[in-house]
């Protein structure tokens, strides 16, 4: 019998050790595949797509930062050369590098703070005046690309809105070259990029306004909450921590990535590149001068900027979460 014991003992602790190797396996990717193929089925297509289109050109990229590349010959690897001119010997960089911080530090945290504001207000409103201005505010992202109004607005003869409006005021006796004057491209192009950034933001604050439990509300009142400000410090912003982590997201993005509004408004490139971003500087040297591996480079160290600076908010709006 005391034999009979110890066997048990000894297969029940060879159980009781081999069980989290067990449920290691259970969890493992290839048991998860087998067990929800179905699923895994259904993504497989972005997730090739994602793949070829996303993350093999990142890879590439990456890779080509290390070489000599100009589309007509083969890349010829020159180790960390492109990095030490980029850093040591490239003016031009940062001279963009202060545009596009300028640009992401100023419009971005500016567009989401409006963004919530606006959709905080107008979330008090009744349904019909809600839809009406939600519509108003959305309109930047479905009509952003008429860059031909903010040229009239902002024209540099005496036929532009606001020269017209300023001469008329005996403000300025002579047009502003609100496009051309190194001193006032980045004023203007600030004000467009803020007025096209508005859109996305603000449509998920007012989902996630929406989406609220009204339960909260009853809940906070009874635990001592007695304004809106702390309703909005206590409930609403943890109960809208994933909208606010999906719009700093798209805001970072927006923010590091503005281009087009740079390139049809005041040309490509612009005068002493005076209002150049990062992108549109990797587009001047990937496509006007054919220096692919020096234009990676420069795309390497974007991404790792736009990469620590989601880490870094993306932290900081985890405090607010509840979870």
């Amino acid at each position: 019998p005391v034999k009979k014991e110890n066997a048990a003992g000894t297969a029940r602790s060879s159980r009781e050790g081999n069980a989290p190797f067990r449920r290691r396996n259970e969890h493992s990717l290839g048991n998860r595949i087998r067990k929800y193929k179905e699923s895994y089925l259904l993504i497989a297509p972005f997730m090739i797509l994602f793949t070829i289109f996303t993350v093999i050109p990142v890879l590439a990229s990456v890779g080509l930062s290390f070489t000599s590349f100009n589309m007509l010959q083969l890349p010829r690897f020159m180790g960390f050369q492109n990095y030490e001119r980029l850093f040591l010997d490239d003016p031009i960089f940062f001279t963009v590098l202060k545009n596009t911080l300028v640009f992401a530090f100023l419009t971005g945290p500016l567009s989401y703070i409006l963004s919530f504001l606006f959709a905080w207000l107008i979330n008090e409103t009744g349904r019909k005046m809600r839809t009406f201005l939600t519509l108003i505010f959305y309109l930047p992202v479905l009509s952003g690309n008429i860059y031909f109004v903010w040229a009239f607005l902002f024209s540099s003869d005496s036929y532009g809105v606001i020269n017209g409006l300023l001469m008329n005021m005996n403000v300025i006796q002579e047009p502003i070259g609100w496009l051309i004057d190194q001193n006032s491209i980045m004023s203007v192009l600030i004000v467009v990029q803020l007025w096209m950034s508005l859109g996305t933001g603000f449509l998920t604050f007012v989902a996630g306004f929406q989406g609220m439990d009204n339960s909260l509300f009853e809940a906070g009142a009874i635990d001592g909450v007695r304004n809106r400000w702390q309703e909005l410090w206590y409930i609403t912003i943890p109960s809208m921590s994933s909208q606010l982590l999906f719009s700093a997201v798209m805001q970072i993005g927006a923010s590091f990535g503005v281009s087009t509004v740079i390139t049809t408004l005041v040309g490509f490139p612009t005068s002493q590149y005076s209002a150049d971003t990062i992108v549109t500087y990797i587009m001047d040297i990937g496509t006007t001068r054919f220096e692919m591996g020096y234009a990676c480079t420069i795309a390497v160290f974007l991404f790792a900027l736009m990469f620590l600076t989601n880490f870094v908010i993306s932290s900081a709006l985890r405090r607010f979460s509840p979870d």
